[in-house]
């Protein structure tokens, strides 16, 4: 049987991937703030002592807890795997044809812990200079001392979106932001090079970076149990991206329903995760601003002579009938939506801080930030256990528990 496997959101968590913060988030400034997708600064210090609680607390509910800087170190020991990240790492068209061969040393030099931190933290001109002389560059001469000549990736504190695993699969999604396509490239290196990885035997449900525009990131995919999926159609997960996963599911044998869910396109909805997750098998938290939407059902259709190749079929519902599409595709008469009464002011407020973005690790058994307090009280009165993890600093990242963790294994039914 192969361990590694998600059908629901809420079965026991046996196994997750989690970043805790590092010099990636140093790397944050009043200037690159914006083009690296976080709202505010980061006490990098404090968001370490935040996020080592939460994963005390994962491990507390029973789940073996995996860093990814660590799966990355132990990756890049593997030479094939060391060649293939420095070469999506270091690129003639971002830092010239005079730059890149020596970049290319640099990182040929390092070793995999070095290297690790080197792909994740980036590097500064300052810092490449005081491992050799400044090479006869345009690109090079033009930089500032300070500037960055790797760029960083301070989003992979958000270890869900770059990888989402839907049943006995993972998707390493191509994603919609330039400052996380890089992202793609970490998780490729481990799930191709890494031994707890490599052999074992899973489906693909994406080609990450060649997937170009049909983005999907896993913000927005919800795991429903008994071969159903959720997917909003967000400000970073498109249509076409949406269709393609579908077929792979399909065609993979692993799902038989995709619910597509509309969201507004803006950044306080930037994922499905931020205004809905679920906490038990019928219950769903979900933010009370967020409407009625249209909604899809997709289902495989196979092409008449070739059964081997799947067509999709689309049933479109009108806004309203979302719930009822989502507890259709469930086998369910219909779901438990859990929405805490507060004035519209309140409600914004407490969604923007992830008051909806809760992490099940059992049915019915969440980890949610200390900083929504309604949320939680709410959730409680309505029978759910709440584990609450401090959020003062992660929270400013603008991404909760479900956020930074990458479920690989959940207990199957029966377990």
């Amino acid at each position: 049987m192969n361990d590694l496997f998600v059908g629901s959101e809420v079965s026991q968590l046996q196994q997750v991937i989690v970043h805790r913060p590092g010099t990636e988030l140093l790397r944050l400034t009043p200037e690159t703030k914006d083009e690296l997708l976080f709202d505010d600064l980061l006490w990098v210090r404090r968001a370490q002592e935040e996020h080592d609680q939460f994963t005390h607390a994962l491990q507390q509910a029973g789940a073996e807890v995996l860093h990814l800087d660590a799966l990355l170190t132990q990756t890049l020991q593997v030479p094939e795997a060391k060649q293939f990240v420095i070469d999506h790492t270091v690129d003639e068209r971002l830092h010239g044809p005079a730059a890149a061969p020596v970049l290319r040393q640099v990182a040929e030099s390092m070793g995999p812990a070095e290297l690790a931190e080197l792909v994740i933290g980036g590097m500064t001109k300052r810092e490449l200079l005081s491992r050799i002389d400044e090479p006869r560059s345009v690109v090079l001469h033009s930089m500032g001392p300070d500037d960055l000549v790797i760029p960083p990736l301070p989003n992979h504190l958000f270890t869900r979106d770059a990888s989402c695993w839907v049943y006995d699969g993972v998707a390493v999604n191509s994603m919609q932001k330039p400052a996380r396509m890089r992202e793609a490239v970490t998780y490729e290196a481990i799930y191709r090079w890494h031994p707890q990885f490599a052999e074992a035997a899973f489906h693909r449900w994406s080609d990450g970076l060649r997937d170009g525009q049909a983005t999907v990131e896993g913000g927005d995919v919800l795991v429903l149990g008994g071969g159903a999926v959720l997917v909003g159609m967000s400000e970073r997960t498109t249509a076409q991206g949406v269709e393609r996963l579908a077929k792979r599911l399909f065609a993979g044998g692993s799902a038989d329903r995709v619910v597509a869910l509309s969201l507004p396109r803006a950044r306080s909805f930037m994922h499905l995760d931020t205004v809905m997750t679920m906490v038990d098998e019928r219950s769903f938290i979900e933010y009370a601003g967020l409407g009625e939407l249209p909604s899809y059902t997709i289902t495989p259709r196979e092409r008449a002579g070739t059964p081997a190749e799947v067509e999709l079929t689309i049933a479109d519902h009108p806004p309203g009938q979302a719930h009822r599409a989502i507890a259709e595709a469930m086998g369910l008469h219909g779901l438990r939506i859990l929405t805490a009464e507060q004035d519209v002011h309140s409600a914004a407020r407490e969604q923007w801080d992830d008051g909806c973005n809760a992490l099940a690790v059992a049915p019915g058994v969440v980890i949610t930030y200390d900083r929504t307090p309604t949320s939680n009280s709410f959730l409680r009165e309505s029978g759910i256990e709440v584990i609450e993890v401090p959020g003062g600093e992660l929270g400013r990242g603008r991404g909760g528990p479900r956020c930074m963790s990458c479920p690989t294994r959940r207990a199957r039914a029966g377990e």
